[in-house]
């Protein structure tokens, strides 16, 4: 059975759900079948990272039916064999909605999270980790050091043509210094690729190299995904590969695609060379840990 099969469990489909807990719902989807066309070696990734989901609309009942809701916020590895489809997280998480849990609320919380570790770390065959964040959570500015690459280039003269992935699009040119880029991209667009409904994100990518990556390329590059239909995850590893593959092994390279949320939940994937240095942009590490919002895992 390919991805998209798996992915077609529930994915445009009709579906009730349940109204009581039901780890059932939840569907893995692999990760080899889109690596191995993008020449991406499960064994020997060119990349380490996290994938973090942020689930908004989290509730659940106490003992005594008191209501409960929060943010839930949960990061694995991206050396994972699986990724969880979005839409039977979902499901599975509204099976939470109506089943209780705990005499007080704090109980009730510590109990889901390990009910939900336990069922996704089984599910996806990797640590899962998560917390609650209260949704009145104030957002972490942790881009202060990334820069608009629009504001870099004149518009009026930007001409983009293409839609479906060209990686041929990006132009790159020698200095001689190492230099430090932080670039984001507001406009991405990339479609699920079950349902092909539009997903609309910013990509931020930090790059050390003396390669310098002509910004308009860049933008027409990134521009060409609008028509592409992937899982998030994939095209973060798709911008990540075409990059690296581009720059020189000592360079250092950073992708993350912060994707706007649909049906109540948004994912994060974050990619970064294994020689990146992070400690030497606080910005890096403090993505890292804390993605959108300000809690440490």
């Amino acid at each position: 059975m390919n991805t998209d099969q798996i992915a077609s469990k529930f994915l445009g489909k009709k579906v009730e759900g349940s109204k009581n807990y039901d780890p059932s719902l939840l569907v893995a989807i692999p990760r080899f079948e889109n690596r191995n066309r993008y020449n991406i070696n499960d064994n020997h990734l060119p990349f380490r990272g996290f994938d973090i989901w942020h689930a908004y609309e989290f509730s659940c009942l106490t003992l005594n039916g008191m209501p409960v809701s929060k943010i839930l916020k949960m990061k694995y590895d991206c050396t994972s064999k699986f990724i969880v489809e979005s839409k039977s997280l979902k499901l599975y998480l509204n099976s939470f909605n109506m089943t209780r849990f705990g005499k007080s609320v704090n109980d009730c919380l510590d109990i889901c999270k390990r009910i939900i570790e336990s069922d996704l770390s089984d599910k996806l065959k990797t640590e899962v980790k998560l917390n609650f964040i209260n949704s009145d959570a104030e957002k972490v500015k942790i881009f202060n050091n990334f820069f608009n690459i629009m504001d870099k280039i004149d518009e009026k003269s930007l001409k983009i043509e293409k839609f479906k992935e060209a990686p041929e699009l990006l132009k790159i040119k020698d200095s001689q210094q190492n230099n430090t880029n932080y670039l984001m991209f507001n406009s991405l667009q990339s479609n699920c690729r079950v349902t092909h409904q539009p997903d609309f994100g910013e990509i931020f990518i930090y790059y050390k190299s003396k390669k310098h990556f002509e910004e308009e390329s860049l933008i027409k590059y990134l521009c060409s995904f609008r028509s592409e239909y992937h899982f998030h995850e994939e095209c973060c590893e798709m911008i990540f590969k075409r990059l690296y593959d581009l720059l020189d092994n000592s360079d250092e390279l950073f992708v993350c695609s912060l994707y706007t949320r649909r049906g109540g939940i948004d994912i994060c994937p974050i990619r970064f060379s294994n020689n990146c240095n992070i400690n030497d942009a606080d910005a890096l590490i403090n993505l890292t840990n804390y993605a959108t919002y300000g809690i440490r895992q």
